[in-house]
């Protein structure tokens, strides 16, 4: 998935020989594994048949409620300082290390750039998986050195429901080497509201990457505690993400051999999430939308975007809605699908067909789905989108950047 509730999901790093108090120079590269497309498909495949046999026994009982039978992306919830709804991780696919504690525990978060808190599971922890389906690394603060108890509650709400812990405080490394001290983190007890998606993932726990304006109880974010603590020469991250492959996360500053020319970089609309204006989107050389806005997103797979666009796309090249909420279509109508640009601080970002869909074991999924937020933004950037460019984080100068990629 906070608008001041919506979002979140994937994280960085950095630090060298911070006992001896001095930053490291350069850039910290950390690698972010890809999941293959073969197993998101089958996946996705796998939750769509149980959800339409699940809302096939609801009809044959009477029931054709779609809310009560949770088939929903969010629910609506009451909205308090604690709580942040942010959204569903089932498609999250890049993720990385890192390690918490003293001797380290490691961990594969999503560095998500679409949420502010850490979070791993601790031992104990209920919906947390098992050794047999879903086995998630758990943090055991008995064995580490430096643990701080702090327990003051740490609560998120999914359109599913709750995930619930508390909050501790530690020494998080990222990148083998960049040693951040004394920061807070969500310690979950119960993992229960993200369903199928966290039992089928394979990450342990979310790093955001967003403003602690937005971050639960006003915590302050590993990568703005790195900073602080002189561990960055820049407060500069940049995501690189493999096209069927593996992915890199740099940390303070970027990586040159990624991208060719200048970046163009764009002003924040407000330092909380990556949100930035957007002049106008355009679906094969017809404007459907302008003056609209976006969220910038590591954390989510897809491109997200209002009901009428996303359906009326889907219809043009014959995509049928699934009850996960993504469209299933022909392979064979890829090379028909119209380009989709959007016109960024005067700058266009195209988006041709087979950008747009992932494709294995001859199932085609278009990577875009309808997500409208009550006044928030109405686009979400994913991984679709960063794949096609270079994208540069700049939390000093409140600034998110695109370059074209080095191919």
């Amino acid at each position: 998935m906070c608008i001041h509730s919506i979002i979140d999901s994937i994280g960085f790093a950095l630090s060298i020989a911070l006992s001896l108090g001095f930053a490291s120079a350069g850039t910290i590269k950390v690698p972010l594994k890809k999941i293959p497309d073969d197993e998101m498909v089958s996946m996705i495949v796998a939750r769509s048949k149980a959800l339409e046999d699940h809302h096939a026994s609801l009809l044959r009982g009477g029931e054709r409620d779609m809310k009560s039978s949770g088939i929903r992306l969010y629910e609506e919830v009451e909205e308090n300082p604690e709580n942040i709804i942010i959204k569903d991780y089932q498609n999250a696919q890049y993720y990385g290390n890192v390690e918490i504690g003293s001797p380290p525990q490691t961990f594969r978060v999503i560095f998500d750039t679409g949420s502010s808190n850490l979070w791993v599971p601790q031992v104990g922890c209920q919906h947390c998986g098992n050794k047999f389906v879903g086995a998630k690394m758990k943090f055991d603060p008995k064995t580490s050195s430096s643990f701080s108890e702090d327990g003051s509650p740490f609560d998120i709400v999914y359109g599913s429901g709750p995930v619930s812990g508390v909050f501790g405080e530690d020494t998080v490394t990222l990148a083998d080497d960049i040693v951040v001290k004394n920061q807070k983190f969500g310690l979950i007890h119960d993992a229960g509201g993200l369903g199928f998606a966290y039992t089928m993932g394979k990450f342990d726990g979310i790093l955001g990457l967003a403003f602690d304006t937005i971050s639960i109880s006003g915590v302050e974010t590993p990568m703005q505690n790195a900073f602080a603590q002189g561990t960055l020469d820049q407060n500069v991250f940049a995501f690189y993400l493999g096209d069927n492959q593996d992915g890199e996360l740099t940390i303070g500053g970027v990586d040159d051999s990624k991208y060719v020319g200048d970046f163009n970089k764009v002003d924040l609309l407000e330092a909380t999430y990556w949100e930035i204006a957007v002049d106008y989107v355009n679906v094969g050389g017809r404007m459907i939308t302008s003056d609209t806005t976006a969220i910038v997103d590591s954390g989510t797979s897809f491109i997200t975007g209002p009901e009428k666009v996303i359906t009326d796309l889907a219809k043009s090249v014959g995509a049928k809605a699934a009850p996960t909420g993504q469209f299933f279509m022909d392979c064979s109508k890829i090379k028909d699908m119209p380009d989709v640009t959007f016109d960024i601080a005067g700058h266009d970002y195209t988006l041709e067909g087979k950008d747009m869909v992932i494709e294995s074991q001859g199932y085609c999924i278009l990577a875009m789905m309808v997500l409208d937020i009550p006044h928030g933004p109405k686009w979400i950037l994913g991984d679709v989108f960063m794949r096609k460019y270079y994208t540069m984080f700049d939390m000093e100068n409140k600034q998110v950047g695109f370059a074209k990629l080095h191919r």
